[in-house]
């Protein structure tokens, strides 16, 4: 979006969550329909107002600092807010609309966040429907946004495409669950060679074209781990890891959650991993429409209870 398209002057706001979104300065530049020197700009004039540098570059990458991450968090959230603002015109209440809305998203989410969208979902919208589509690699999903037949997809692949609009849900470090009496989990931290020698359980991709986080970090380093069980849904395979020798690789939020029902222990990853970034994607078509605004600010406000392990 460029800055005359702006009313409010949000543009640094903007560039802001799409640099931490991206990580890169070309990327966003892309992303935004700017000149790069454009978007080097209003890094400096971001990082001078926030007297921090935001973004600082690791090897061949480009690496948000802690105060980049909170600053762009509370960004999305003013900018939903301002999004909202712009279309209070259409007239949309959430209190009494009857329209169905549509969310695209595998269950690797733990489940008080599907459960805190439909406590909303149904407090603030009773008369609405809301169906929660399941992905999967034959799913064509942003054929799906552009047609609208589905409102919002839920992501958390490296490299989301770009021509969609995107915001962050819940950034998470990756961390490996395995039984609590496997022969590991009481050695506090795990090798990098145990853990490619470890038989791994591992949930089908639900993507043809994009691969997970933990798959293109082993692919970067050009190593493998031991797919020894496949299965269908996340939500299964941590029921599947007591009584056995098997390793998952996961969100810490997910096992987490499955920690404090089975008999699992957390143990941290021997190999560096990004951290894995949860978002919503939708279509440049629905941007600014009211309810579309209404929805995805009720799924960000929704992720905050994965940030509280109280909650789960």
């Amino acid at each position: 979006m460029s800055r005359a398209d702006d009313p409010f002057e949000t543009y640094l706001l903007r560039v802001l969550c799409a640099l931490i979104a991206e990580q890169s300065v070309s990327r966003t530049a892309i992303r935004m329909n700017q000149s790069q020197p454009a978007i080097s700009a209003a890094l400096k004039r971001l990082r001078e107002i926030f007297n921090d540098p935001l973004l600082v570059r690791d090897k061949n990458t480009m690496v948000p600092t802690a105060r980049a991450l909170a600053a762009a968090a509370q960004a999305q959230s003013a900018l939903g807010l301002l999004d909202g603002l712009l279309n209070s015109g259409e007239g949309f209440d959430a209190s009494t609309t009857e329209r169905s809305f549509t969310i695209a998203m595998p269950d690797y989410l733990a489940p008080p966040f599907l459960a805190q969208v439909v406590r909303s979902f149904r407090a603030q919208a009773p008369n609405a429907r809301l169906v929660a589509q399941p992905l999967g690699p034959q799913y064509d999903y942003e054929l799906a946004l552009q047609d609208g037949a589905i409102d919002i997809v839920i992501g958390n692949w490296p490299e989301p495409p770009e021509h969609l609009h995107s915001s962050t849900l819940l950034e998470d470090d990756i961390v490996c669950l395995m039984a609590e009496d496997h022969p590991w989990a009481a050695e506090g931290e795990l090798s990098a060679e145990r853990y490619l020698r470890a038989a791994h359980v591992v949930p089908m991709p639900y993507s043809i074209a994009q691969r997970g986080v933990v798959e293109s970090s082993l692919a970067t380093l050009r190593v493998s781990r031991d797919r020894r069980v496949q299965c269908p849904y996340f939500g299964l395979a941590p029921n599947l890891l007591p009584g056995t020798d098997l390793i998952m690789t996961t969100s810490r939020h997910f096992a987490h959650y499955y920690a404090r029902r089975l008999p699992l222990a957390i143990r941290p990853s021997p190999i560096e991993f990004a951290r894995m970034r949860f978002y919503q994607l939708w279509h440049a078509s629905q941007h600014r429409a009211a309810p579309h605004v209404w929805l995805r600010g009720l799924l960000t406000a929704a992720s905050q209870v994965l940030t509280d392990p109280d909650a789960q």
